[in-house]
């Protein structure tokens, strides 16, 4: 049972790093959108976030796959998918000559995975509670049976 509050501590962990990473590109989108960035100042500062935040997605993935967690990986594995054919299609990268004629659209991909974040964030955060639970009732249990 310990192994199982590491795993969901680890994934607390990279599910808090996601988000904060999707709200801080969001945010440099709205900042651009009201003109307080320039397109080069904000495109550089998301660029710096995409390729961390594609490797977290592959990892959070690949962990609920070797743990055998399969709603989760079933879960994480659509956005995974759509990360790494972004990749492999050189998509991934928000450019700086055509930031205004995208931002509508990557402010809204932005959106959607701070929603899924948020939900797989509550999701994981019950998993935390009641693997904490179990951790501390089977170690109550060792001690009431010695």
């Amino acid at each position: 049972m310990a192994w199982d509050l590491i795993l969901w501590l680890i994934v607390f962990c990279i599910n808090i790093a996601l988000l904060a990473s999707t709200l801080y590109q969001v945010i440099c989108l709205s900042d651009l959108e009201s003109d307080y960035l320039n397109p080069y100042e904000s495109s550089s500062r998301i660029n710096a976030l995409i390729l961390p935040e594609f490797i977290l997605q592959t990892v959070l993935c690949a962990l609920f796959l070797l743990t055998w967690h399969w709603f989760m990986f079933m879960l994480t594995l659509p956005l995974t998918y759509y990360n790494v054919t972004l990749y492999i299609k050189k998509l991934h990268l928000v450019d700086v000559t055509e930031i205004f004629r995208t931002l509508n659209g990557e402010k809204k991909y932005r959106i959607v995975k701070l929603v899924f974040y948020s939900m797989l964030f509550c999701i994981i955060t019950v998993r935390l509670v009641i693997s904490i639970f179990n951790s501390l009732v089977d170690a109550d249990d060792a001690v009431h049976i010695f």
